[in-house]
């Protein structure tokens, strides 16, 4: 094995450059509402109909009502100011997450497919996911929240370097 020199600088690991729609903080309030809203709007209804069970729903109501509210007041900031991308001429890159950060890199010469999708929430919001699916067992690169157009856009600069790129993707 071969020592690493002293004289090289260490490798920096530095955040993606790109923020995703600022919209994208909407989707992910959007999301939680139908998630835990769902779960909040059960519980309302269970304690109003099930009068014997009143005394100890109140700790199931009380914990939907504040998964919710971290849902809508917290966690939609916190992604926006974590999740970032880049795409270069020889990889994509993805910082993503609230609680868990993830930071992800994939070189082209390793992408299989890229697809831009939108979900029905993104598309009322006029957003994209692009996910680039790769020869990783880690699974695809999902950057969620970008604008439709900047999607398609670097689904196709993506496919493009791709296909000129020697190789399988294995």
């Amino acid at each position: 094995m071969k020592p690493i020199p002293v004289d090289d600088p260490p490798l920096a690991l530095r955040p993606p450059e790109h923020r995703v729609e600022r919209r994208a903080i909407g989707w992910w309030m959007l999301q939680s509402l139908v998630f835990s809203g769902a779960i909040l709007a059960a519980t309302i209804v269970a304690y109003l109909w099930w009068e014997a069970a009143r005394t100890w729903l109140v700790l199931p109501l009380v914990a939907a009502a504040a998964l919710l509210a971290v849902g809508l007041l917290i966690e939609p900031f916190w992604r926006y100011r974590v999740h970032r991308w880049e795409t270069t001429d020889e990889a994509v890159y993805a910082r993503t997450g609230w609680l868990v950060r993830e930071w992800r890199a994939a070189p082209l010469t390793r992408v299989q497919t890229v697809d831009a999708i939108q979900g029905p929430l993104e598309q009322l919001l006029g957003l994209s996911t692009l996910r680039v699916t790769t020869a990783s067992s880690a699974g695809a690169i999902e950057i969620g929240g970008l604008d439709r157009e900047t999607a398609t856009r670097l689904a196709e600069q993506l496919t493009r370097i791709a296909e000129l790129t020697p190789g399988d993707a294995t």
